[in-house]
C-alpha cells in the first residue's frame, strides 16, 4: 500500500498551541529524562499519571480495573450497549521504563470511542527494576488472557504507540515462533521499532522533534535492553521476517527522530508481503495522537476506517 501523506491546506496559519495544550506538552517534556534516575523515573511516571488523567475523553465511556494473575489491567468500554465480536489490546509507550493505567487512558478512550471496541490496556512490568523480557512476558499472558475469554485470535487488534509499537509487534514475532495464531491487525502510532537507531532521521530530525532525544533513546535502551543482542527481533522488531502478519497501520508523525522507524517497517513489511499503510501526518510530533489536536482526530478516524476495511 503507497504511503500517505496528511498535509497543512495550504494558505492554513502554522500550528498553535492553547494553554491547556501547552501544559500537556510540557508534562509530556517533563517524562523524557535522559538519565534514568531514580528520582527521574518516579518523577516521569507521576506525570503520565497526571497526563491520562488530564486528557482522556471520558464522556460515555466506563473503566474497570482489574487485575490479571499480578498484572494490572483495565478494560475501557462504551457506557451504551455496542457489540464486542472483536477487542483491542492496547500496549502504552513510555520507552519501557515508565507508563500506567492512568496514561493508557487517553489513548484507550479514543481508541474506544472511534471504533467502538472494548480496550483491553495493562500495566506491564518495567525496566530497569524488570529489565526483558518482562514486558514480553505480561504481553503474552494478558493474550492468553483474551484466548481464555473466547476471543479469537483473528477477532483482536492489537495496538500501541513509541515503545507499546514495539511490544505489539514483538508479541506478534513470539506468537509466531511459538507457531500461534496472530491478531487480525496491527495499529501502531509512532512505533519504537529499531533498538540500533540506525534509520537516518535519528539525525536529520534531530532538531525538529519537540518531544525524544537520541540520549533518551539511549538511556531507555540500555535499561530494558542491556546487553541483549540489539538486533533480536523480539527488542528490535524490524529486524525479523513478517510473513503471515495481519494488516497493519501506521502512523508517524514527520517531526520525528523515529521517522525511519516507520519508514523501515514499512518497507520490510511491504518485501514480505503483508499489507501495510504508512501514515506521514506532516508538522506532528511523537504520538500526537494523544493531544487535543484535529490532525489527532482524523487519526483516530483513520484507525477505525482502517478495521472497518480489514475486520
Amino acid at each position: 500500500m503507497e504511503k500517505r501523506k496528511f498535509k497543512r491546506k495550504a494558505g492554513s496559519p502554522e500550528p498553535r498551541l492553547d494553554p491547556a495544550m501547552r501544559v500537556l506538552k510540557a508534562l509530556h517534556n517533563a517524562g523524557t529524562p535522559e538519565e534514568l534516575t531514580a528520582e527521574e523515573l518516579e518523577k516521569q511516571r507521576r506525570n503520565q499519571e497526571i497526563l491520562g488523567n488530564l486528557a482522556a475523553p471520558m464522556t460515555g465511556m466506563v473503566w474497570d480495573s482489574f487485575d490479571i494473575d499480578g498484572t494490572p489491567a483495565a478494560w475501557m468500554r462504551l457506557e451504551r450497549p455496542h457489540k464486542k465480536v472483536h477487542c483491542i489490546l492496547y500496549c502504552h509507550g513510555g520507552g519501557y521504563t515508565s507508563g500506567n493505567l492512568g496514561y493508557s487512558k487517553v489513548l484507550s478512550s479514543k481508541l474506544t470511542q472511534r471504533t467502538g471496541f472494548d480496550v483491553l490496556a495493562f500495566e506491564y512490568r518495567l525496566a530497569p527494576e524488570f529489565p526483558y523480557p518482562a514486558a514480553l512476558e505480561d504481553a503474552e499472558k494478558v493474550w492468553n488472557y483474551l484466548m481464555q475469554l473466547g476471543y479469537g485470535a483473528r477477532d483482536i487488534v492489537v495496538a500501541g504507540d513509541s515503545a507499546g509499537g514495539n511490544l505489539a509487534l514483538a508479541l506478534c514475532h513470539k506468537l509466531k515462533l511459538e507457531a500461534r495464531m496472530l491478531p487480525g491487525a496491527l495499529l501502531l502510532m509512532s512505533p519504537w521499532t529499531d533498538m540500533t537507531a540506525s534509520g537516518s532521521s535519528y539525525t536529520e530530525r534531530k532538531d525538529i522533534d519537540p518531544m525524544l532525544t537520541i540520549e533518551y533513546i539511549h538511556a531507555v535502551r540500555k535499561a530494558y535492553a542491556g546487553s541483549h543482542e540489539l538486533t533480536s527481533p523480539l527488542l528490535s522488531p524490524v529486524f525479523g521476517s513478517f510473513e503471515g502478519f495481519p494488516p497493519t497501520l501506521i502512523q508517524v508523525g514527520s517531526h520525528e527522530i523515529l521517522y525511519s522507524d516507520s519508514e523501515l517497517l514499512r518497507d520490510k513489511m511491504l518485501r514480505d508481503g503483508v499489507e501495510c499503510r504508512l501514515e506521514v501526518w506532516d508538522d506532528m510530533w511523537h504520538v500526537f495522537q494523544m493531544f487535543p489536536l484535529k490532525k489527532s482526530s482524523y487519526a483516530m478516524d483513520s484507525m477505525a476506517h482502517f478495521l472497518l476495511e480489514e475486520l
